[in-house]
């Protein structure tokens, strides 16, 4: 008799704009290189997610639970990882949460562990730590670009960390790192820290050797207060723009998303508006580039260069900040149109989707731990 294949289910968690899909994508490739079947399940409030696209045109096999988060859409997550077995069943899977979502052992890990325990190991719950936002909120800054409610999400994420990443080390001297090394050190005493820079691959094996560990993961069950969970995440408004742009001459793509993602900053930061993460993706016949921003403080970053002309391509918008929705709706059109207009492209709107992200109303949520 065979044994029976079990997964490696491997989910990184973090803020928005933390770096997991960078994360996810080196992982991928580091398991695909050891011959191994991998999936990956990202996972978004809505529909048409950067991140899903640019997973995909890496070449990777890639589902998406969308409209909620893991927590709320259990089943759907658990129905995602079948459907990327259909053809070969994954030895691993790589699963990328909400960036605004917390309570994930007790609602995510300890589900499977419970209902389909013969069918998955559990890899160390690892959750990144974004230096921008992570300094200011740990250090209990005034102005730390969000209010107690929001930073209480940031928090509570790195509480039910089986290991913490400090990622970006390659954008930080070494006085930053250490400082932020301390203030995890403090708020969080005992849990593994490691150091890495997802973007050049600088303390990844260290990584790697740590997710390869076999025991008893998820296990630190959050003391939560939904209501403060809830309100933090509905300070952020949610959107997700797609657009078709077209033009009769070509124009560079890079310059292009590079504009968005300038021009927006500006934008909000003339109505006082703290991004939590920016992300703007061009597709068009198997190439692609992606530009994003992390925090009201970081520079734009054309984080994935297409150095391609087109005078047709899909563009996806994703942006998630701390303002009304129907007014980053407004400002994202406004801006998306200028960027188009000074390509000499006229841009199409096809589907915008703008909101506050709802109450988290988990599907199974166990406080306890076996």
């Amino acid at each position: 008799m065979q044994p029976r294949h079990t997964i490696r289910y491997v989910m990184v968690g973090g803020f928005l704009g933390a770096g997991k899909t960078t994360t996810l994508g080196r992982l991928a490739s580091h398991y695909i290189e050891q011959g191994l079947n991998v999936g990956i399940v990202t996972n978004d409030q809505a529909t048409d997610l950067v991140d899903t696209n640019t997973l995909r045109m890496q070449g990777f096999d890639v589902g998406e639970v969308a409209g909620a988060c893991f927590c709320c859409n259990f089943d759907e997550l658990m129905s995602t990882i079948e459907d990327l077995g259909n053809e070969q069943k994954p030895d691993v899977i790589l699963a990328e949460p909400v960036g605004s979502c917390t309570d994930l052992v007790a609602t995510v890990i300890q589900p499977i562990k419970r209902l389909f325990e013969a069918e998955f190991q559990i890899a160390p719950y690892v959750v990144i730590l974004k230096p921008s936002h992570g300094r200011k909120i740990l250090a209990n800054e005034q102005r730390a670009g969000f209010s107690p409610k929001a930073a209480y999400i940031l928090k509570k994420q790195l509480e039910e960390a089986d290991a913490i990443l400090i990622n970006r080390i390659d954008e930080l001297n070494e006085e930053q790192i250490e400082e932020l090394t301390s203030l995890v050190q403090q708020y969080q005493p005992g849990v593994p820290i490691l150091r890495l820079s997802a973007k050049t691959g600088d303390g990844f094996d260290a990584l790697t050797e740590l997710l390869a560990q076999n025991g008893d993961f998820g296990r630190r069950v959050l003391d939560i207060d939904y209501d403060t969970y809830a309100e933090g995440e509905a300070e952020l408004g949610w959107l997700n723009s797609s657009v078709r742009v077209s033009a009769e001459k070509s124009f560079p793509l890079d310059q292009l998303l590079l504009s968005i993602v300038e021009l927006l900053r500006d934008e909000l930061q003339t109505i006082e508006a703290e991004t939590a993460h920016l992300k703007t993706i061009g597709l068009w016949e198997g190439f692609f580039g992606v530009a994003n921003l992390i925090s009201s403080e970081n520079e734009p970053e054309l984080s994935l260069p297409s150095n391609c002309d087109v005078r047709n391509v899909d563009v996806i918008v994703n942006a998630r900040v701390a303002c009304d929705p129907a007014l980053l709706e407004e400002r994202v059109k406004s801006v998306v149109t200028r960027a188009c207009e000074a390509q000499d492209a006229t841009p199409e709107f096809r589907q915008t989707q703008s909101f506050r992200p709802g109450r988290p109303v988990p599907t199974h949520r166990y406080d306890d731990v076996e």
